[in-house]
């Protein structure tokens, strides 16, 4: 069967990776995107990751200004239209949505900005560690390194989010366009694209303004020693694994492969981890350093593997990951065939459809390739489209579909929620008890975290292992159009949800299965968690910067130390880098069921995702530039994209292009304007001189106002900036909703905004809080006071012991 967007039209008016990858994903599944270049091509070409994300794309080179007639008879007849144009620059050139709905209203025009369509911050250059420092995440890696001050953000999440949210956007807008004929304006943002990686400071920024007794003021999440479940340890040889144990039985599964259990006998380990003193705690982790290294790395990983239930990876570079053998097995790595740069090895798809595969096979283009193309004739073939009926795009164009979420933690939930928010009715049925991530988190924390990765979603809690309960849960399949899990193999049949028990009660059922490595890798049956993927896709080492892992570490102190900071550089980010391909998974099954009338598996893992979030340095080929690194102190990239002290507070500078660097050199340090002849270590040392001479928020106000990015990046935490910020409030980016526990509180607005946004976004629910009434509507409301009495179902109590 086709591609899912075979025939569909896309007229990529973007520049740079972003707006590349959000098409590049659309081209992988069957779109025909012409990629409109200004003369001499995209100034960002130059990236070493620019041949992955202008893969099969057609390159035509264009003054959009001075050639406005041909730009518009391919909007006449685009599906879709894709802009980077800064609100400003898409006024200028007369290519806002209004322009472009006025040739052709039935387009789907999406717009990718730096910080968002309106508000004071919307014409600040579109660089995600401007946007990273200005929205507090510099400062949330504070500590990091023992030194003062933000620390630079190396994994561009942001950017990964925002092109996710495009293609979210745009698939939905396309289902949409098939109900009422229309398109419709999709907005995301790198500002929106790096809020999916906070998962709790908005939330509890509030509730330590209204109850400051009661809740902590945290906003350096992180900051200390690992538990003992997520530890990165070294091995003899001097290399370093990740481990990810979270649940208490892969815990033990470690201390068994490590030939540790003995120890449990000793009276200051009995029971579990939260009985133990914190002097148990410490002895313990020195005892698990000094054991690790007793052998090489390998022969640990060989143990590890063996024992099937160890969360385990060692820690890699990213462009050494590339040799993934767990990804090549899997078929998420792919080899094109250049005309200039050879062979060029590379991520593949987002997920693997079996039904409507991806179809990759064209290198980049050429610039201006395809100068002169226009579109073939359709002989009113257009896919998904239907006659207007009267019906305006409503800002929910996933309304009337209904998705059922089999998955715990962090990944796949978070994923799932970003549907809910696109209008889905998202069914999330738990364990009794509810999923183990409602209860991390000590004293008041407990349960908070739980408020992102559920938002706007229904929750059933269902005993899954019981007869009845699997019942009920086919009752809830004849009504969905999709199942989500992230179960590993073989669970899901066990718990009557597997692909064929669903597909037989439902056969258009789209069943997505989300996990650590993939259906076809040699580690499919292993667990994973978040720090796995950040160890072994090289997200972990980028972030830790040039000083880490430190050679030849001869103590325990030592170790422990370097294990410290590890474990702060491989943060939450791989979670939701997943979350991210999930959903935009989960929406190409959908529209290839609306388009097919076919169900299909679809299988996401934790590898891939992580490598789309580190691909501009995730490919190899001859004559590639390495990506800058970080220095040792996680200051930055290069003197011209770096943090600086000011003479009060902390500026990020991002001065990348030859014309900004211009600019600043006029404005702040004239002597400084031909960089080129200076050192980068001289150049640094003027800048601090430089910045030394007035306030960060100075700083600020003259750079920007010259169009140089340049903020204060020290200004508060991430969750101040996102309930209170001015910028986030005028965008909407944080509205309003009623938590049944916890009352109107700021939750974390939409990764994409569709149809210029709406103001009802749903709380994150309790587990269970609709159990009665979803019964209720599957014909089993007489027998809620049984099913409730004997343990098939369950909701949590709205008061907390």
């Amino acid at each position: 069967m086709a591609a899912p967007l075979t025939g569909t039209r896309v007229l990529d008016l973007s520049t740079g990776a972003v707006g590349g990858i959000a098409t590049m994903v659309l081209a992988d599944f069957g779109a025909e995107v012409v990629k409109v270049e200004p003369v001499g091509g995209d100034p960002w070409r130059s990236l070493a990751a620019a041949p992955m994300w202008l893969r099969g794309k057609r390159s035509l080179e264009l003054d959009v200004v001075e050639e406005r007639a041909r730009l518009d008879k391919l909007i006449r007849e685009a599906d879709v239209v894709v802009s980077t144009d800064s609100p400003a620059t898409a006024r200028a050139r007369r290519l806002e949505y209004a322009d472009v709905r006025a040739l052709n209203e039935a387009a789907v025009f999406c717009s990718i900005t730096g910080f968002g369509p309106t508000g004071p911050y919307a014409e600040y250059p579109a660089y995600e560690a401007l946007v990273s420092a200005k929205s507090g995440r510099m400062l949330s890696f504070a500590g990091q390194r023992l030194r003062e001050g933000p620390a630079f953000a190396a994994v561009p999440v942001g950017a990964h989010g925002a092109s996710q949210g495009a293609v979210q956007g745009i698939l939905a807008a396309l289902i949409e366009r098939q109900r009422c004929g229309l398109g419709q304006i999709v907005e995301t943002s790198l500002l929106q694209g790096l809020m999916p990686f906070d998962l709790l400071l908005l939330l509890l920024t509030q509730l330590s303004e209204r109850e400051p007794e009661v809740y902590p003021q945290v906003f350096n999440i992180g900051g200390g020693m690992p538990t003992l479940n997520y530890h990165p340890v070294m091995t003899r040889d001097g290399r370093w694994i990740q481990l990810g144990n979270l649940l208490e039985h892969l815990f033990y599964a470690f201390m068994d492969a490590a030939d540790l259990t003995l120890l449990f006998a000793e009276e200051q380990w009995q029971g579990g981890q939260a009985e133990w003193t914190p002097e148990a705690t410490e002895e313990m982790r020195d005892r698990i350093l000094e054991r690790m290294q007793e052998k090489t790395c390998d022969e640990w990983m060989e143990i590890f593997r063996a024992q099937g239930n160890v969360a385990a990876e060692p820690f890699t570079p990213t462009h050494d990951a590339v040799d993934n053998l767990d990804m090549a097995a899997n078929s998420d790595i792919i080899t094109l065939e250049d005309p200039e740069l050879g062979s060029v090895k590379q991520v593949g798809p987002i997920a693997h459809l079996r039904e409507t595969p991806a179809e990759i096979s064209r290198p980049a283009p050429a610039v201006g390739e395809a100068n002169g193309f226009t579109w073939p004739s359709r002989n009113g073939a257009v896919p998904m489209m239907t006659s207007p009926n009267g019906a305006n795009p409503s800002g929910k164009p996933l309304d009337g579909f209904t998705i059922l979420e089999f998955a715990t933690i962090i990944a796949t939930p978070i994923g799932v929620s970003m549907l809910a928010d696109l209008g889905a009715r998202v069914i999330k049925v738990e364990p009794i008890g509810g999923d183990p991530f409602r209860g991390m988190g000590g004293g008041p924390l407990r349960g908070l975290l739980a408020a992102k990765t559920n938002a706007a979603k229904e929750s059933i809690c269902i005993d899954l292992k019981s007869e009845e309960g699997q019942a009920i849960v086919a009752d809830l399949i004849t009504q969905a159009d999709a199942i989500v899990h992230n179960y590993r193999p073989g669970v899901p049949d066990r718990l009557g949800i597997g692909y064929e028990t669903a597909k037989a009660i439902n056969p258009e059922i789209v069943w997505v299965s989300a996990n650590g490595y993939g259906p076809d890798a040699p580690g499919a049956r292993r667990p994973s968690a978040h720090p796995i993927p950040g160890a072994v896709i090289g997200g972990a080492l980028f972030q830790a910067g040039s000083a880490m892992p430190p050679v030849g570490c001869e103590t325990i102190e030592e170790i422990r130390e370097a294990s410290r900071q590890l474990m702060r550089a491989n943060e939450a980010n791989p979670d939701p880098n997943t979350g991210l391909l999930v959903a935009s998974a989960t929406l190409l099954g959908l529209y290839a069921q609306r388009r097919y009338s076919v169900g299909q598996e679809i299988y996401v893992n934790m590898l891939t995702a992580n490598a789309y979030a580190n691909s501009d340095d995730f490919l190899q080929y001859k004559g590639k530039v390495p990506r800058r690194q970080v220095d040792g102190e996680l200051y930055g990239t290069a003197p011209w994209h770096r943090l600086y002290e000011a003479s009060e507070g902390w500026v990020f500078l991002a001065a990348v292009t030859d014309d900004e660097w211009s600019a600043f050199s006029h404005e702040a340090a004239p002597e400084l304007a031909d960089r080129d002849r200076i050192s980068e270590d001289a150049l640094i040392a003027a800048l601090g001189d430089v910045f030394a001479q007035a306030p960060a928020s100075e700083w600020e106000r003259r750079l920007t106002a010259i169009g140089v990015g340049c903020v204060r990046a020290d200004t508060g935490s991430v969750g101040e900036f996102l309930s209170a910020d001015e910028h986030m409030l005028a965008n909407g980016f944080s509205p309003v909703a009623e938590h049944r526990r916890l009352g109107d509180v700021r939750r974390w607005g939409p990764l994409t905004t569709m149809a210029g946004g709406r103001d009802d976004y749903g709380p994150g629910v309790l587990a269970g809080q609709e159990t009665d009434e979803i019964l209720d509507e599957v014909g089993r409301g007489g027998d809620i006071e049984r099913l409730r009495s004997t343990g098939v179902v369950w909701s949590e109590p709205v008061e907390l012991d």
